[in-house]
């Protein structure tokens, strides 16, 4: 399979929200078309949601196992079947997101006092460095670039799922990757690489589909997979300061 086949077979980067093909030529209104500034305010949305959420899982950590199931639940609903219907699904998503990982964040600042300001500090640092980068022209999408993140990110999945698997089925699952040797925290960096380099092809999807003048709900969704793909490098991130800390 060639590198452009296999982008048009898999998708635009590693991210599930660009499973489904959006390309294409769309006639209508200019009033209901994406812009670049109504994805941006609708990201904005989505994160005072998640923080107002994770404020609620903070202090009721209960709620974060059912919360992490409702978001999970309700990122297949958007991805699979209603992009459409993301201006309602997205904000839900993201609060309940947000509480699961107030609950995630509360257990490891336990263990470590102040790791969850650094996380903070890490995602949005991160965040800013790869905007200005994508926006400048020093890291371009370019084919290799999107198949390059596209199979380290299914990689990592792989290895999560097995790791996943093996647990169930009463093993120990990969140890190694979840270490704190050489090997762990190298696991760790090159996962936070690919989330952040994720990062470079959502930012493009986005002024992708506002220069194709794709439906407005699309700033929902162009948000929605902004969030999706924070959240993991979030969770990454505090994996990786609590490796650093052991």
């Amino acid at each position: 399979m060639s590198k452009h086949s296999a982008l048009n077979t898999f998708g635009r980067s590693g991210n599930p929200a660009f499973t489904k093909n959006f390309s294409g030529s769309y006639d209508i209104p200019a009033n209901e078309r994406m812009t670049l500034d109504g994805a941006v305010n609708k990201t904005g949305i989505l994160l005072s949601l998640c923080f107002g959420g994770a404020f609620v899982g903070w202090n009721i950590p209960s709620l974060m196992a059912p919360a992490a199931i409702i978001g999970f639940i309700l990122a297949m609903v958007t991805i699979f079947r209603s992009p459409s219907k993301a201006g309602s699904t997205a904000p839900l998503y993201s609060f309940s997101q947000g509480i699961f990982l107030g609950g995630v964040t509360m257990i490891f600042e336990a263990s470590y006092p102040g790791i969850a300001i650094q996380a903070i500090g890490l995602t949005f640092g991160i965040l800013a460095s790869l905007l200005f980068c994508y926006k400048s022209g020093i890291i371009k999408p370019t084919e290799n670039f999107r198949l390059m993140v596209f199979s380290g990110t299914v990689g990592i999945g792989m290895v999560y799922l097995i790791s996943i698997l093996m647990n169930m089925f009463g093993g120990t699952g990969i140890s190694l990757i979840h270490s704190n040797g050489l090997f762990g925290i190298g696991f760790s960096l090159f996962v936070v690489a690919m989330a952040s380099l994720n990062l470079v092809l959502d930012f493009d999807f986005i002024e992708d589909g506002a220069e194709k003048g794709m439906p407005k709900y699309m700033e929902w969704y162009g948000a929605f997979a902004l969030m999706v793909t924070l959240i993991w490098l979030y969770m990454e991130i505090l994996r990786l300061l609590a490796k650093l800390r052991r």
